[in-house]
């Protein structure tokens, strides 16, 4: 359930586009662990367009691993890009925003933050802080006519995976063998993941929106359906299902 992010670079006016050359955008370089690259790319789009009408967090980055054995320095990296990199985009737009008195900020999170996954926690811990500060940030700027939506797709056939962190499976490690055969079944899920232009059409029935929701869930059936069986199942038994589903019993 990795989001359709694909680093942590966005936004407008970028002289040399490198890896965007096929794009119909103008872009800028914008790196969301960098504070002032925020500042530098939101000064560059108000210089040609004079105000910010829509902001997307869609850098994201995957992690993977026994949390016992990931490195606390991957883990803050994680949530660097995940959690706290969002936030200070947000907080660097919101002034404008309010000065507009108008606005929509949509936080890309994951459907995997809705539910702790087994050697996928600190992804599923990053996105769910990034679902939860939502819903706070919601009723924080009700005075200044600014939205704010959460949007948790599920698999999308992207090259995420590329750039997660992985745990290295160590021959000396009790989750060896689980592990790796988790770590092979979450690469599959990306491969066979639906096709991202599905999230562009949500995002933009999203933005097309007048009185956007909370929280948005977008991928295959079961996937979303997870979600609702959290919610009605006791604890114990959505546990063993997810364990079955992974074959970790």
């Amino acid at each position: 359930m990795d989001n359709p992010s694909t680093g942590t670079g966005t936004g407008a006016f970028l002289k040399n586009p490198k890896n965007y050359l096929n794009s119909k955008f103008p872009i800028v370089a914008l790196d969301v662990t960098v504070p002032e690259t925020i500042s530098i790319c939101i000064a560059e789009v108000l210089k040609y367009e004079s105000r910010i009408d829509v902001l997307i967090n869609n850098a994201g980055a995957g992690i993977t691993g026994p949390i016992e054995e990931i490195p606390d320095t991957e883990i803050k990296r994680n949530f660097e890009t995940n959690f706290f990199g969002p936030i200070n985009v947000i907080k660097a737009t919101l002034p404008v925003m309010r000065n507009q008195n108008s606005g929509l900020i949509i936080n890309i999170t994951s459907i995997a933050g809705y539910m702790g996954l087994p050697f996928r926690g600190v992804y599923s811990a990053s996105k769910g802080a990034l679902e939860l500060i939502t819903e706070a940030f919601r009723m924080e700027l009700k005075d200044f006519n600014i939205e704010m939506a959460n949007v948790a797709p599920g698999d999308f056939a992207t090259n995420i995976a590329a750039g997660r962190y992985h745990a290295p499976v160590l021959d000396t490690s009790p989750y060896k063998e689980k592990y790796g055969h988790s770590l092979k079944m979450i690469d599959e899920h990306v491969d066979d993941g639906s096709d991202p232009k599905e999230m562009a059409e949500a995002i933009y029935k999203i933005i097309e929106t007048k009185s956007p929701k909370i929280h948005y869930k977008v991928g295959a059936f079961m996937q979303k359906f997870s979600i609702v069986l959290k919610r009605i199942l006791p604890d114990k038994v959505y546990e063993s299902l997810l364990m079955n589903h992974y074959k970790l019993k």
